[in-house]
Order: C-alpha cells, then sequence, then structure tokens
C-alpha cells in the first residue's frame, strides 16, 4: 500500500469533501479522485458511499481510517527516531572492555559520555583481547578498549595512554621498594588462564628481560581472581597501575626496579564504523586522553 495514496485517502475520510480535501493537500480534485479510485481498486474495497450531495466512509473505509491513523503516526514516529539516530543523539552504542579498564579512565570517558548523550542507551561487557577482537570484527560491539590495541586491517585503533606495570603483594610483604628479579622465587599469578597468548604472556616476557622465568605460576581466569589469590597468601602478581585503585584487605601495591614496559589502554572500532555514536564517544575518548595526567604511584 502506497503511504502517499494513504495520506489522501485519510485527508478524503476526514474532511468528506474531495474539493476540501485538494485544497488541504495541495493538488487538483481529478488527480486526487483518481488516487482514491487506485486505491479502492489496490485493496479490493470500496472506501467511499458517493452522492451528489455528499461522501460518507463504508464499513471497510472506517475500518482504514482508523488504521490509517495509526500507520501514518508510527510512519511519522520512525522517520524521526531514523533521523535522530542518524544524526547521533539517540540509539545505542555498545561497548566492550577488559576488565582492568574498570579502573583508571574509562569509567570517566562513559560517564561524561552518558551525561552529554542521555538518550543513547549503551551497552557495556566486559570481555578478553581475544573475545574482543571476535566481537568487533562480527559486529557484535561497537567499541573495543583492550590492554594493548587490536591489530586487525579492518580495525582502528588510538591510545588511551600508557600505566607502569606494579607489584600486587600480599600484606605480609616488608615496606619499600622491591627488585623484580629478587622475586624470582615467588610463585606469580598470571592472568587470563586463556586463551593464549595474553597479558599472562606479556608478563612473563617482562621477567625474562630481567633475566628468569616464574619457576612457580598459578594461572587465574582474570585480574580480579589475582587479585583475590594474592589476597589470601597464594603468590604474587604484576598489574598495571590503575589496578591500585582497588583496595582490598590483604592486599599493598607497589612500585618495583627492574624491566617495566608499562602497559597500553586502546580503543578500537572497526574503519569502516561511520556511526555518529561512534565518532562521538572516540572524540570524547580521544579529548579526556589527552586531558589525563600521567599516572602516579602513591
Amino acid at each position: 500500500m502506497d503511504f502517499k495514496r494513504l495520506s489522501y485517502f485519510l485527508a478524503v475520510a476526514e474532511e468528506l469533501h474531495f474539493g476540501r480535501a485538494s485544497t488541504r493537500l495541495g493538488i487538483a480534485q481529478p488527480p486526487l479522485s483518481r488516487q482514491i479510485a487506485q486505491l479502492e481498486k489496490e485493496i479490493g474495497a470500496v472506501l467511499f458511499d458517493r452522492s451528489r450531495s455528499q461522501i460518507r466512509l463504508t464499513q471497510a473505509g472506517e475500518l482504514l481510517l482508523e488504521r490509517a491513523k495509526e500507520i501514518l503516526e508510527r510512519v511519522d514516529q520512525t522517520e524521526r527516531e531514523v533521523m535522530r539516530i542518524g544524526q547521533g543523539v539517540a540509539g545505542r552504542l555498545r561497548i566492550a572492555f577488559v576488565g582492568t579498564a574498570t579502573y583508571g579512565l574509562l569509567p570517566n570517558i562513559i560517564r561524561a559520555f552518558r551525561t552529554a548523550n542521555p538518550a543513547i542507551e549503551l551497552a557495556l561487557s566486559a570481555m578478553n583481547n581475544a573475545d574482543l577482537k571476535r566481537a568487533l570484527i562480527q559486529r557484535e560491539i561497537d567499541i573495543a578498549v583492550a590492554r594493548p590495541s587490536i591489530e586487525d586491517p579492518e580495525v582502528k585503533s588510538e591510545s588511551l595512554g600508557k600505566e607502569p606495570l606494579i607489584l600486587a603483594l600480599p600484606d605480609t610483604f616488608a615496606e619499600g621498594e622491591h627488585v623484580l628479579a629478587d622475586l624470582k622465587g615467588e610463585t606469580f599469578i598470571l592472568y587470563p588462564r586463556r586463551p593464549r597468548p595474553s597479558f599472562a604472556d606479556f608478563i612473563i616476557d617482562v621477567c625474562k628481560r630481567d633475566g628468569f622465568i616464574p619457576a612457580s605460576q598459578v594461572m587465574a581466569q582474570d585480574y580480579l581472581t589475582a587479585i583475590s589469590l594474592v589476597s589470601v597468601g597464594v603468590g604474587i602478581s604484576l598489574v598495571p597501575l590503575s589496578v591500585s585503585q582497588n583496595q582490598r584487605p590483604g592486599v599493598v601495591y607497589r612500585a618495583y626496579r627492574g624491566s617495566n614496559p608499562g602497559t597500553e589502554l586502546s580503543l578500537n572500532h572497526r574503519r569502516d564504523n561511520r556511526s555518529q555514536h561512534v565518532f562521538r564517544f572516540v572524540s570524547l575518548a580521544r579529548q579526556m586522553a589527552r586531558e589525563q595526567s600521567p599516572p602516579h604511584l602513591c
């Protein structure tokens, strides 16, 4: 059913007069009459009882009048909603992130984006780097906040900032600065358990630069589990500095001397994603990353 033809019917049905309806629509009466006749032929029902003095809606016409108002109102509403989404002022943005991103800059970016774009729904989820890459490539998410960046020709990546690694230690450890190589006899809690290679392998490489591979290793599924194991004295862990915001009984965070290449948080999205939502989020994140002060361990 043609929407324009339906709007012509609505005007005639409300005016019950072809002359007034044609004036309202800004078209001549003969073309309007032809459009109504074509609509009746198309749907196979007479919509108007016509006489010399007046016209009336048939039972079929009354039903169509009721439904036409709903249909055209829904079409108009849909056009407005689609336009708002296209302009980036409404809709949905799907953001996924590594667990350690929940400290530091990302929460502030999300809070600022919500404030600036209250009509945009944010769908947030935590994933490891491998799942982030898969979900981004398969268009299941719009933004991936990864550590480090996602390497793929279809993905555009930019840094949200680099931070040093620090030690997460049971609170039974002595205070003061520690030398990484002196800790080679300790149990290192690494994460994630899978998939590999992962951040765990990055930490093993850091240790190799200081001349050792941890002889005793415990694999945790994520950094929260790793910190929990540290808190009960299972071992020690190397984590991004921002994780030290997660104050937990039984755990202390310390700087150390030794290899410390740092770790970088990145913002990733598909190159062919031209959504205004993505552009707005990336622009805000880029601005806030520039304004961010370099992190320091207290």
